[in-house]
């Protein structure tokens, strides 16, 4: 897994110019992108969400776009249009921003729900469909998805299945005290996006993502994931537990992980480590549990706590 470790180190250390302080969530992006997984970036304003899939996408010099949603963004808008040429007299199709290799789709809960379920066949599928005809996506494809947590006023919040079609969510949060000051220089003349040059190149993640397919997961880790979802099904604390597309995030998830750290083998800390990130999105609290001030990360913690792992043969 050494080819996956020095791609992954390669990117990291070139996010960073621009990141500063966030080395976990650029590698679990680096994770999503090596399982062909989307990323919901749920943070407030000014943190540095855009930043991150923009420095993403110039590390590995493939094309990135951007749509800002709102109420009035159309699914054209989103996947293209046909557009009638009077001088050959036929349709000529006119892709949308979403025929990238980066599709970031800034305040995603701020589009309508006819606009949000335009992504789902893209994210799904990786295709889209426009006057009955289907198109192939461009490959590697990931969509970065941002909402602002705290606003809810004129959102359109997302539904259970556009929530599952994420492989995880993730937080950037504040920075530390000395990680800010660090970004105040950084930024004292022109910002450092500016000059993030590629540092590998981003056609291969395709060859990367089939070696990931060959890190071993052990059955215990295999049975281990099961329980855990399982265990959310059963949880007196949940309306809505993991679905199977769920357990497979997280075991695809740790496949990646595990690369990206230099082994061929997932170990038990690796499932611990992603199941946050990987399964808490698709829960749902009870809403008299929720009235207690319980969340969907409490019940799952609760869960990990309590789901018994058999070690066995595991490796550590």
């Amino acid at each position: 897994m050494g080819a996956v470790q020095d791609f992954a180190n390669q990117v990291i250390l070139n996010v960073e110019k621009v990141i500063i302080g966030k080395r976990s969530a650029i590698e679990l992006v680096m994770v999503a992108l090596l399982c062909e997984g989307h990323v919901l970036l749920e943070d407030v304003p000014g943190s540095g969400k855009t930043m991150l899939a923009r420095s993403v996408a110039a590390s590995l010099g493939i094309d990135f776009k951007r749509v800002q949603c709102t109420p009035d963004l159309m699914p054209n808008d989103v996947t293209g249009v046909s557009i009638f040429n009077q001088k050959n007299g036929e349709f000529e199709f006119r892709a949308g921003p979403i025929f990238a290799n980066v599709l970031l789709a800034d305040e995603i809960n701020r589009a309508t729900p006819r606009t949000q379920s335009a992504l789902l066949e893209a994210m799904q599928e990786q295709q889209v469909t426009v006057d009955g005809i289907t198109r192939k996506l461009p490959r590697p494809f990931l969509v970065l998805a941002t909402q602002n947590p705290i606003e809810f006023e004129g959102t359109f919040p997302l539904p259970e299945a556009q929530l599952d079609r994420f492989l995880m969510r993730l937080s950037l949060g504040y920075p530390a005290a000395q990680d800010e000051r660090q970004i105040l220089v950084n930024l004292w003349r022109e910002h450092p996006i500016t000059h993030l040059e590629k540092v590998v190149d981003g056609n291969q993640l395709l060859t990367l993502q089939r070696e990931v397919w060959d890190v071993h997961v052990d059955e215990t880790l295999q049975e281990y994931i099961v329980a855990l979802a399982t265990a959310t099904r059963i949880s007196p604390d949940l309306a809505l537990g993991i679905s199977p597309r769920g357990s497979l995030a997280l075991f695809k998830a740790a496949q990646a992980l595990a690369a990206v750290r230099g082994r061929n083998h997932v170990t038990p800390d690796d499932i611990k480590y992603l199941a946050p990130v990987t399964l808490a999105h698709r829960l749902i609290v009870k809403p008299e549990v929720e009235l207690r001030g319980r969340s969907a990360q409490t019940a799952l913690q609760d869960v990990l706590e309590n789901t018994p792992l058999n070690l066995g043969s595991v490796q550590r």
